[in-house]
């Protein structure tokens, strides 16, 4: 069984995939996002996975993307933002070395844009973003071997950090 090098954790906007992407460049391992292999699978964007199956079905999908990227891959994993709400991911999570990609709302705010293709941000994105944040930052923390502040920091600054970090 494969383990990967590290499991990229956040809220939207926190750097996941651009620092996942620089972090597996510095090691000459192969990235993978969890969204992005719901999304081969239902051969849609997740944006209309929520609009045509629903929140539910979409959480099932993403269950079953982490199980199996936690089983296989071998480089830098990235999860969707709320991955962590299942308990089962959560539980999965023990033994990985995770990294939670902390950011704060302003951050979060100017890097997602406010909603493009994030169902869950449609409607308030703000408040709804800032309820996420809140609501998903004691379970980041509780899966999490390390923590990284990525607010006011280019994507390069924390994945130097990130390779400090995974020497020990």
């Amino acid at each position: 069984m494969s383990r990967p090098l590290c499991v990229l954790v956040g809220a939207p906007g926190a750097g996941k995939s651009t620092v996942g992407q620089l972090l597996a460049q510095a090691y000459g391992v192969p990235f993978r996002d969890t969204d992005a292999d719901v999304e081969a699978a239902a051969g849609k964007p997740i944006s209309e996975i929520f609009i045509d199956e629903g929140e539910q079905h979409f959480r099932a999908m993403e269950s079953a993307a982490v199980a199996a990227a936690l089983a296989e891959h071998e480089g830098v994993l990235a999860l969707g933002g709320g991955a962590i709400l299942a308990e089962a991911n959560r539980d999965l999570l023990a033994g990985h070395t995770v990294v939670y990609l902390s950011v704060e709302l302003s951050d979060a705010v100017a890097r997602t844009g406010l909603s493009q293709g994030r169902p869950l941000l449609a409607l308030n994105p703000r408040a709804t973003l800032r309820f996420l944040l809140d609501q998903r930052r004691p379970l980041y923390e509780q899966v999490a071997t390390f923590t990284v502040a990525t607010d006011g920091r280019t994507p390069e600054e924390i994945t130097a950090e990130l390779v400090e970090l995974l020497k020990g």
